[in-house]
């Protein structure tokens, strides 16, 4: 190089033998992003203007060489979004009347053995389904069925909501190898309102005859995602909270797979947990969690949880149980100004902004109320009585609750130096009420000598029936699954 010579060859290009290289671009690819790329790839090598007689390139009427650019440059993002974990850390799902899976947000489940709890397969469903992000609260029918909604980023330029059902496994299939997924069918699709910044959403509402979807200001930037592991950020810098804007309450026509043409507005807000959904006289009612901001995440850094640990702090935000109600019928004939609500028994509003629009104002019950769970069995009917973690101060609750809906009360159980986990509620085999059962919670206990415990209270009276110590750690959790002892 002193000499001015020429510089010597460049090294050989080296890459990781287990990528998956591309027919048409000679691209690699871990297989999970192979997967998506090579469609992608072959589809964008089908689309190419085919020569005419005289050489011209044929061009769809009315598509301009700008169109093309943005086409491609958008759907090159859903292909540039890095894999995704595939650490399902957040629930457990049922996938059919004997399997069941391990599940975050994102497009990977893993299979368990319910009785070991070994992990088994890893299941994508890219290949079932194009989605990148998945809810890690399905819903279930009396039949066995279940239903999800996903997210599919920018795929063929567009990014859309995707509400799907896995149905139940057939007789004839129960002792076919199959995959859980194989079946699945696409209900509906929800454009997004942002092309690159979708919602973030962690469950949504179901009734009898419809779906309740949060388009809410909490989003993921689909820019940042694609370039957060060359950054070296995580996930969480990724999304971003818009209070500008309005929350948008979409209701989906269960049998049609059509979005309500009435447009439901509310003011912002942040959701991650639905309690329930039923209908009441011409309404579809549902209840939520809902947080004013999105400073939640941040209260889960260690560094917050380590010096702020177990009182209150001024990021902290506290989350309150609301109820909306929706009203089915149609406006036509409504003042401007004028309230839809006609149900007697709360004090939810859906005012009328203008034609086909409402603007919608919650019931809060409560405030420092988490993690609801309740009878399952009443699932798509009124409900009375929800049980949940106490998070009046901390995101670490210390105690648990069983809040009435009617009267407004709750009654709760605590011990010193305990963290119980999220309540689940186990009703009693042709109960006699709602509340006829057993409520489980798992018990992190700091007091020396004293080993943590599974706990097991009325549903009733919400007293201590038991409690059953673990002979080893236990850590904190997000949720919960009973499976019965005959699945």
């Amino acid at each position: 190089m002193k000499d001015g010579g020429p510089l010597p060859p460049p090294p050989p290009p080296t890459y990781d033998p287990d990528y998956v290289k591309c027919p048409c671009c000679d691209r690699r690819f871990n297989q999970g992003a192979a997967d998506r790329h090579i469609k992608f790839c072959q589809e964008q090598a089908a689309r190419m203007p085919t020569k005419s007689k005289l050489g011209d390139a044929k061009k769809p009427r009315g598509r301009t060489p700008h169109f093309f650019f943005l086409f491609r440059a958008i759907t090159f993002l859903n292909h540039t979004v890095p894999d995704f974990t595939d650490n399902g850390a957040s629930n457990f799902i049922k996938c059919s009347s004997s399997d069941y899976y391990a599940t975050s947000e994102t497009n990977y489940i893993r299979k368990i053995d319910p009785v070991t709890l070994e992990t088994l397969d890893k299941v994508d469903y890219i290949k079932y389904l194009p989605v990148n992000l998945v809810s890690s609260h399905p819903h279930y029918d009396k039949e066995g069925n279940a239903y999800n909604i996903g997210t599919s980023i920018a795929e063929k330029a567009k990014t859309k909501y995707i509400l799907f059902k896995v149905p139940a496994v057939s007789e004839k299939d129960k002792d076919k190898d199959a995959p859980a997924l194989k079946n699945v069918e696409v209900i509906c699709t929800v454009p997004c309102r942002s092309l690159l910044t979708p919602s973030y959403y962690h469950s949504f509402g179901i009734t009898d005859n419809y779906f309740i979807f949060i388009e809410q200001p909490l989003k993921l930037d689909i820019l940042k995602m694609a370039t957060a592991y060359m950054r070296g950020v995580n996930w969480a810098s990724c999304m971003k909270f818009c209070p500008e804007e309005n929350t948008l309450i979409h209701l989906i026509d269960r049998k049609t797979g059509k979005v309500v043409e009435t447009k439901y507005h509310t003011g912002p807000m942040v959701v991650y947990h639905h309690v329930n959904a039923f209908e009441d006289d011409g309404h579809v009612v549902f209840d939520v969690i809902a947080y004013n901001d999105s400073r939640l995440y941040e209260m889960f850094y260690l560094s917050k949880l380590k010096d702020n640990y177990g009182f209150q702090n001024d990021g902290y935000c506290k989350p309150s149980y609301k109820r909306f109600a929706l009203p089915i019928q149609s406006d036509k004939g409504v003042a401007v100004g004028e309230d839809l609500v006609k149900l007697k028994y709360t004090t939810a509003s859906a005012v009328k902004e203008k034609e086909g629009k409402l603007m919608c104002q919650a019931e809060v019950f409560c405030a420092g109320f988490e993690l609801p769970r309740m009878n399952y069995d009443f699932n798509c009917k009124k409900h009375r009585f929800v049980y949940g973690n106490c998070v009046e101060e901390s995101v670490l609750a210390k105690e648990i609750a069983k809040l009435d809906t009617e009267t407004k009360e709750r009654v709760y159980w605590s011990e010193d130096s305990c963290l119980p986990s999220e309540p689940v509620f186990i009703p009693k085999p042709k109960g006699e009420s709602e509340d006829d059962g057993v409520v489980l919670a798992s018990v992190i206990n700091s007091n020396p000598g004293q080993s943590s415990f599974l706990l097991i209270l009325d549903g009733r009276t919400f007293k201590e029936v038991a409690r059953a110590y673990v002979k080893a750690p236990l850590n904190r959790d997000m949720h919960g699954l009973f499976i019965p002892r005959e699945n």
